[in-house]
Parts: C-alpha cells; structure tokens; sequence
C-alpha cells in the first residue's frame, strides 16, 4: 500500500518552547489514520505543518509524494480546522460557493459539489441562512463541507466532532467511513477515546512527542489492557 503522508523527523519550537519532538510518521492511503491526545500535546501544530500553514523547524512532510508547504498540493487536500473558519454574515450557500471559487471549478461542477456537500452534511435546508444564525453543531457540519467542496484525495479534520451531538457525531463518522472506501486518505485528530476505536491506526500523542502507534487491537494487546484510555496512560508513563 501506498504512502499519502510520511513525515520525517519533524520537529517544531516556537521560541525556546519545543511543541513537537522528532515526529516520524507514515499515513497509508486509503486509511483513516488518528492522532490522539489531550489538548497542547501538539496535535494541531502538527497537522498545521501537514497542511503547509506552518513549517517545521527541523524535518520534513512529504503529501503524495510532493514537500509541503505546496500551493498545488492544496487542490487535493481537504482541511477543516479546529476553530470554524467561515464567514457569519454570508449564508452556507455563499460559504460554499466562495470556496468552491478557490478551486477554480467549472460552474456545473460547482454547483454539483456545493449540493453534494450540503447534503452530506444534511443542510441542504439550512443553505439560505446566514451562518450566524447557525447552532455550533450546524457550523462544525458546514466547515467539513467546505473541507469536501473539492473532492479531495485526502481529508485532514482537526477535532472534527467537537461541539456536537452524539447523533451528529455517528453521521459525519459514518460519512468518514463512505469516504475511505471510496479510496480517500483520512487524518483525523481527537481526543475523545471512543473515536480513536473508530480508526484503521493511531499515533498517541503526548507533550510534542508520540509515546506509541499502531492500530486499536494492536496497543490493547501490546499493553495487555482492553481500554484505549488506559493504553494512553501506560504508555505515557502516567500509570503504574
């Protein structure tokens, strides 16, 4: 299998604060890879440096075979960050169709991917109110609409359930789940345990460094322990 994401030996200081320490790490395709941890383990800056936002002190991402930061690369990378980044006095229509613009779609492809993604997210009916008048659940619903208007090849989702209801939560990792089969790489940040079961492998993330990796039945059986939790803090050295 192929590798959509290898990062080599990333490390990250914002002044003389390390927030990653000699991070290696390869994304499969095709797979929905999770980076787990508690909020400040580093996470964030991480995908940030993926994404080419932010670039590493040391080291360095490769995302299909090509170095970020990439200006190209961003036509094929779908990125819902942690904080929603829309505009509040347009619609979700005009959200959608404004990044839709970014990547220069045709007008008929256009106004294809603006109702598959509506839809997706199960706000077709919602489109013509202004995103102010959005609950937060709606919102976080719209920013991984946004993440999808371009039919991407891999999807980077920072807390992507945060904020919303447990119902809502089981539809957008159901729609995750259509998505891999269709061959779409996922990376995926949480902190909640139950969805760090939901993934194909996991890297546990601690402090800017990444304590264990591997898939859910793999760290159970290597620590001996039936919890994801707990595996999290054996590995961390929190437990006895």
């Amino acid at each position: 299998m192929s590798s959509s994401i290898v990062i080599n030996k990333v490390s990250k200081s914002f002044g003389k604060k390390k927030v990653l320490n000699q991070i290696n790490l390869t994304v499969k395709s095709g797979e929905i890879f999770g980076l787990i941890g508690p909020s400040g383990s580093g996470k964030t800056s991480l995908v940030k440096i993926i994404v080419g936002m932010d670039s590493p002190s040391q080291g360095d991402v490769q995302v299909l075979n090509t170095g970020v930061p990439n200006l190209k690369l961003l036509q094929r990378i779908g990125y819902m960050a942690q904080a929603d980044a829309l505009y509040s006095d347009l619609t979700g229509e005009e959200n959608l169709a404004f990044f839709a613009s970014l990547f220069k779609l045709k007008k008929e492809e256009k106004k294809r991917r603006i109702a598959y993604a509506a839809h997706l997210v199960n706000l077709t009916d919602e489109l013509k109110k202004k995103v102010q008048n959005y609950s937060g659940g709606m919102k976080r619903r719209l920013s991984l609409a946004v993440a999808l208007i371009q039919d991407p090849e891999i999807l980077i989702l920072d807390e992507p359930t945060v904020g919303i209801d447990p119902e809502l939560r089981q539809s957008i990792w159901a729609e995750l789940y259509r998505l891999k089969n269709e061959g779409k790489t996922i990376l995926v940040t949480t902190h909640v345990m139950d969805e760090a079961e939901k993934c194909d492998r996991l890297a546990m993330v601690r402090d800017g460094e990444i304590i264990t990796s591997g898939s859910p039945a793999e760290l159970k059986e290597q620590y001996g322990i039936t919890s994801l939790e707990e595996v999290f803090l054996t590995a961390g050295g929190k437990q006895q």
